[in-house]
C-alpha cells in the first residue's frame, strides 16, 4: 500500500477522535461561559443546549493538522517521498498559516455572536475580513479571467456566501455538518486523485473533525454547532472548493471548474429561496424563520 495514504487517514482518524472526545470539556466549558441555546417560539428542544459543537470541531481539525506536519517529518517514507511532501508543506506554509488562522478567526467570530449576539453588520465585516485575507493570500478563483482584482473579489463573495448559506442552514440536527462532511470528502477524494496531497489532507482533516461531531448531534442534539460552528464550516467548504485543480492539462475540461457546484446546491437554493422569501414578505434576510428547504419537507411529511 502506498505509505502516502497516511497523511489522509492519520489526519482523519486524529481530527475524529480530538473532536469526540474533547466534546465532553467543551461542554462544560461552553456552558459556564453562557454559550448555550435555550428553548424558544421556533426551536423544539426543551433544555438549555450547548454551543461547543464550533470549537470542538476547531480542535480536532487543528490537532489533526499538526498530526500530519509530525508525521511528514517523522514517518517511514523513502527519502525522495520525504522530500516532495516536506517541499510541499514549506512551499504553501504561508497559504497554510493563513488557512488555519481563517479557520480560528471564522470560530472565534461565531462563537463571540453566539454570547453576546452581534449585530449583522459587524459579523459580516468579520467575514469579509477573513475572506479578504484568503485572497490576498493567493487562494483565488480564476474562471480563467486573467485579472487578480476580478480573482480577488469573486473569491470573497464565494466565501462570504458559502459561509452565510451553511449558516442559514444550521436549523436541524446533523443538517449543516452532514451537508459539511459530504461535500469536503467530495473535495478530499478528488484532490487524492490528482495527486495534490496538502489539500486532500486538510480536507480529510475536516471530513474526520465534523464525523467526530456528528454523534453528539444527530439523532439527539445534545451539543449544537453554534454560529462558531456553521460559520466554520461554511469556511471550510468554500476553501475547500478553491484549493483543488479541477481543470489541469491532464484533465482539460474547463467545465469542470463549475464542479463546486453542484457539491454545494444545497445550501446555495436554501440560500437563494430563504433570501427571496423574506425580500418579497418586506423582513430581514438575517431574521430567522422556519421557511428552510428542511422545514418544507419536513412540512410536507418527509425525513
Amino acid at each position: 500500500m502506498d505509505t502516502t495514504w497516511l497523511l489522509f487517514g492519520l489526519p482523519a482518524v486524529v481530527a475524529f477522535a480530538g473532536t469526540a472526545c474533547g466534546m465532553p470539556w467543551w461542554r462544560r466549558v461552553v456552558t459556564r461561559l453562557g454559550m448555550v441555546d435555550d428553548p424558544g417560539h421556533r426551536k423544539i428542544h426543551v433544555e438549555p443546549t450547548p454551543l461547543a459543537g464550533g470549537v470542538s470541531v476547531l480542535t480536532g481539525w487543528l490537532l489533526a493538522m499538526g498530526a500530519g506536519i509530525v508525521a511528514v517529518r517523522t514517518f517511514w517514507w523513502d527519502a525522495a517521498t520525504q522530500a516532495a511532501l516536506w517541499h510541499g508543506v514549506e512551499r504553501r506554509a504561508g497559504q497554510l498559516a493563513v488557512l488555519v488562522g481563517g479557520a480560528v478567526a471564522m470560530t472565534v467570530l461565531g462563537a463571540l455572536d453566539d454570547r453576546h449576539e452581534l449585530r449583522p453588520g459587524v459579523k459580516f465585516l468579520g467575514q469579509c475580513l477573513v475572506a479578504g485575507a484568503v485572497a490576498l493570500a493567493g487562494m483565488r478563483i480564476t474562471l480563467f479571467v486573467p485579472d487578480p482584482v476580478f480573482s480577488h473579489v469573486v473569491t470573497v463573495l464565494w466565501i462570504l456566501t458559502l459561509v452565510n448559506a451553511f449558516n442559514f442552514l444550521d436549523n436541524m440536527n446533523g443538517l449543516c455538518a452532514g451537508l459539511g462532511l459530504i461535500a469536503s470528502w467530495f473535495f478530499a477524494v478528488n484532490a487524492a486523485r490528482q495527486g495534490q496531497y496538502l489539500v486532500a489532507a486538510c480536507a480529510f482533516a475536516v471530513c474526520g473533525a465534523l464525523a467526530g461531531f456528528l454523534p453528539w448531534n444527530f439523532p439527539r442534539a445534545r451539543v449544537f454547532l453554534g454560529d462558531s460552528g456553521s460559520h466554520l464550516v461554511g469556511y471550510w467548504v468554500a476553501v475547500l472548493a478553491i484549493l483543488p485543480h479541477f481543470y489541469s492539462d491532464l484533465h482539460p475540461r474547463g467545465y469542470a471548474v463549475l464542479s463546486p457546484l453542484w457539491v454545494v446546491a444545497v445550501p446555495l437554493v436554501d440560500l437563494v429561496q430563504v433570501v427571496i422569501r423574506r425580500w418579497l414578505r418586506g423582513r430581514p434576510i438575517y431574521v430567522g424563520d422556519t421557511e428552510h428547504v428542511s422545514h418544507l419537507l419536513v412540512r410536507a411529511g418527509l425525513s
